[in-house]
């Protein structure tokens, strides 16, 4: 097999707010194609790391390498023409309510190309059908399920045809046929578009059936903890919070149940 190319790497990175540490000494790779998970507990500093990744927030300490452009060491204009090849699905969808699906789904369109009126509509057309919703260009948010606001909000977010693809939680909210029908359209759009795709989620579902590399944030140790495949994260890692967050406490209680009967 060929090695795998590097396409996102962070290098000794700190995140804060003033003083308040969230993490410290970060250092990971995402490797192009990657279905890249970011896990960890409630507060751990997920949605932080991915303001960083995608140009909205200055680290505190180190880097951010984009195909070995660094991220925060460019100038602001370079900066925002390299956030162009991001695309970001947002938790909540942020779809315009005022607005069409196709409206929704236009607006990058229509602010950083110069294509027509008749391209961009063919085009919205297009990213529509791929997340399933051929139809319904002229429906308002309002209109439709939460999972499908979820796949509307994918396809504006594949309307520049983006290099990389960031997912902030796209599981919440959603039931659980919703949230596989969307993990394996995120699939999908991977195998199809050739994207490299970090996720951030604490939903176990999601991060065993669409992950194929990972990092873990422990809340407690303000660092990362547990890199690799989620299944053999599941399957090798001694870390007791990594287990712990792998298996929903199960694991814990398995033991102090066999712990128990040892002793009866």
């Amino acid at each position: 097999m060929p090695p795998k190319e590097t396409h996102i790497e962070v290098r000794d990175l700190t995140m804060a707010y003033g003083d308040f540490v969230v993490m410290r000494d970060l250092n990971f790779s995402v490797y192009r194609k990657d279905v890249f998970v970011v896990m960890g507990g409630s507060g751990c500093g997920k949605s932080t790391l991915m303001k960083i990744l995608i140009g909205l927030k200055e680290p505190a300490r180190g880097e951010v390498l984009i195909d070995g452009v660094s991220l925060w060491e460019i100038d602001p204009a370079e900066r925002g023409r390299m956030m162009r090849c991001f695309g970001v699905l947002y938790q909540s969808g942020a779809l315009w309510s005022s607005m069409t699906l196709a409206e929704n789904v236009a607006l990058p369109l229509e602010q950083y190309t110069d294509l027509s009126k008749k391209q961009i509509m063919e085009i919205v057309s297009l990213k529509l059908a791929l997340v399933g919703l051929a139809g319904l260009e002229d429906y308002y948010p309002s209109n439709i399920s939460g999972g499908m606001r979820k796949r509307a909000a994918l396809a504006r977010a594949m309307a520049l045809d983006p290099e990389i693809l960031f997912f902030d939680e796209p599981s919440a909210g959603l039931d659980p046929i919703s949230a596989k029908h969307l993990d394996d359209l995120i699939l999908e759009l991977r195998d199809s578009l050739g994207a490299t795709i970090v996720v951030v989620t604490h939903e176990l579902a999601s991060i065993f059936n669409i992950g194929n590399n990972s990092i873990f944030l422990d809340t407690d140790k303000k660092t990362i903890t547990a890199w690799g495949h989620p299944r053999q994260l599941l399957a090798e890692s001694k870390d007791p919070t990594v287990r712990n967050f792998l298996t929903r406490g199960k694991a814990n209680l398995k033991e102090k149940n066999t712990h128990r009967e040892t002793v009866d």
